[in-house]
């Protein structure tokens, strides 16, 4: 019946078989030895490879050990095994083994035991062993691994894994040289480190950059001489970017100071030519709107703005750098900001400071005529009266102050000559740092948390970063920025962005982005 129901050729295989089942086992024929690739020995369970040119693909699939010495490569790759999902026991020593990928033991759920002996690795990945959840043994040895923060995850996932690894030792950086990678501490690595990115151009040029926050949004104030303007731009929370908002008109602006005082948004606006001016937001039309002239006999060539509180009482200072006119005092009433005070006259002064010490206000005054000086507030006249000079430094062109959590310093910029740090230390100024500085105009320190910074621009060359180092009391070379021609550097706290604006005389205004970096990832 089955004979009928079966075409013959089928039939006859069918037959075949059976016969060859009845076959005594001798004669049989033996089965096919498994896959195995030519520089590899291989039992059924079992592969010794030497001078491979890359992870063996043809392997028995129940391979599970695997032995590669004198490999002629240089790199594991990613998942470069997972086509050995059985593999318990893998050993890769004496090779030249330089990189191991991350997840590069990807697909070895089963992987008991792993040796990467005398090769020369300096590095591993944290996601080097990622998967390995059977393991038991790890041997690192005769490795030259560097003990730095790419490393710092092994030290914590030695503290924590119950895989016995053999001890491993440290062939660099010097401090580390010849210790046990388990002896180290996390504290040992340095490796949260900082960086400003290009966040943001402003196709325009500027000369003063000011921020300011008003009615609880962030703005800034941009002097724009070429564009006859102050430009208010206003920061977009959504877009996280600088926006227009408005402009005053200003034909020849060096300065847009804005001061929010008793609940008013007023703009200092300072010319070179045409006079300056103060000006007021008018909530009720949504504009600015001119209240004031300043004196023109006494601010003829005016340079930088600085704003502050007394006792109370608004006051802003304007520098003055022509012959005939004198860095002068104002003071806000019901009326507006009308003349207190004129400061130093005849002596072409290029910037102004305010600064406060032990409870004491100071005005430090920089000229092209002489040392800068130094005024201190009189609480029985209500005045600024000389007070002394800061050392014998001449021809400064910008005077700017910092504090650290002990002292107070001034950062000295100047064109021609070296630029200077110096501390206050008690009754006068005395130096602490020189820095390189032909061609600049602008010396700027500024902090992001807890690191102070110091950008110091020039005509001449790219802009250079420096980060105070608190031990040393000097700052040293941090980053340098390409930005043309600087009169300006700024911090701009911007909800949880660090902007660093950077106005340019000759090209556009950039605006740098802190952003802080974790090497040990």
């Amino acid at each position: 019946m089955l004979r009928d129901q079966l075409p013959a050729r089928l039939l006859l295989l069918l037959l075949l078989a059976v016969a060859w089942l009845w076959l005594p086992a001798e004669g049989r024929r033996p089965p096919r030895p498994p896959p195995c690739p030519p520089t590899c020995s291989c039992t059924r369970d079992t592969a010794f490879c030497v001078d491979s040119k890359a992870v063996p693909k043809n392997l028995p699939p129940e391979v599970i050990s695997l032995t590669m010495v004198n490999a002629a490569f240089t790199e594991i790759r990613e998942a470069a095994f997972a086509h050995i999902p059985s593999l318990q026991f893998l050993l890769l020593n004496s090779n030249k083994f330089t990189l191991i990928g991350d997840n590069a033991f990807a697909g070895l759920p089963h992987l008991q035991y792993l040796f990467i002996e005398n090769n020369d690795i300096q590095a591993l990945s944290k996601g080097t062993f990622r998967g390995l959840k059977s393991l038991t043994h790890l041997d690192l040895r005769g490795n030259t691994l560097a003990c730095d923060c790419k490393i710092k995850w092994l030290v914590e996932w030695l503290e924590s894994t119950n895989t016995t690894v053999p001890a491993v030792f440290c062939s660099s950086p010097g401090q580390f040289e010849g210790q046990r990678i388990r002896d180290l501490a996390l504290s040992d690595f340095q490796c949260i480190t900082t960086d400003f990115v290009m966040h943001q151009v402003l196709p325009f040029q500027a000369v003063s950059a000011e921020p300011f926050t008003y009615a609880s949004d962030l703005y800034v104030a941009l002097a724009q001489p070429s564009a006859s303007s102050c430009s208010i731009l206003k920061w977009d929370y959504v877009e996280r970017k600088l926006r227009d908002f408005d402009r005053i008109p200003a034909h020849s602006a060096v300065h847009c100071k804005p001061i929010v005082a008793q609940d008013q948004l007023y703009v200092v606006v300072a010319q070179l030519f045409g006079g300056s001016y103060i000006y007021r937001w008018d909530t009720a039309v949504d504009k600015f709107i001119k209240i004031q002239d300043i004196d023109s006999q006494k601010i003829r060539k005016p340079n930088d703005i600085e704003a502050f509180q007394i006792e109370g009482d608004w006051y802003f200072v304007i520098a003055d750098s022509s012959k005939a006119g004198s860095t002068s005092l104002y003071r806000l009433n019901q009326n507006g900001f009308y003349s207190h005070q004129a400061l130093h006259a005849w002596h072409r002064d290029t910037d102004v400071e305010y600064v406060e010490n032990n409870g004491k206000p100071r005005l430090i005054i920089s000229s092209s005529s002489q040392a800068p000086v130094i005024y201190q507030w009189s609480r029985a006249q209500k005045q600024f009266v000389p007070q002394g000079e800061v050392g014998e430094i001449l021809d400064v062109q910008m005077v700017k102050h910092f504090k650290t959590k002990r002292d107070q310093f001034l950062c000295l910029s100047r064109y021609i000559g070296d630029s200077k740090v110096v501390r206050w230390e008690g009754q006068r100024f005395v130096e602490v740092q020189t820095l390189p500085s032909r061609g600049s105009m602008v010396m700027q320190p500024f902090a992001v948390g807890q690191r102070q910074y110091l950008a110091l621009g020039s005509d001449f060359s790219f802009t250079h970063v420096y980060l105070w180092e608190e031990e040393k009391q000097k700052f040293a070379k941090f980053q340098e920025l390409s930005v043309q021609a600087p009169r300006a550097f700024r911090a701009v706290p911007a909800a949880d962005v660090q902007l660093l604006l950077a106005p340019s005389f000759k090209a556009n205004t950039l605006v740098y982005r802190h952003v802080v970096v974790d090497l040990s990832l």
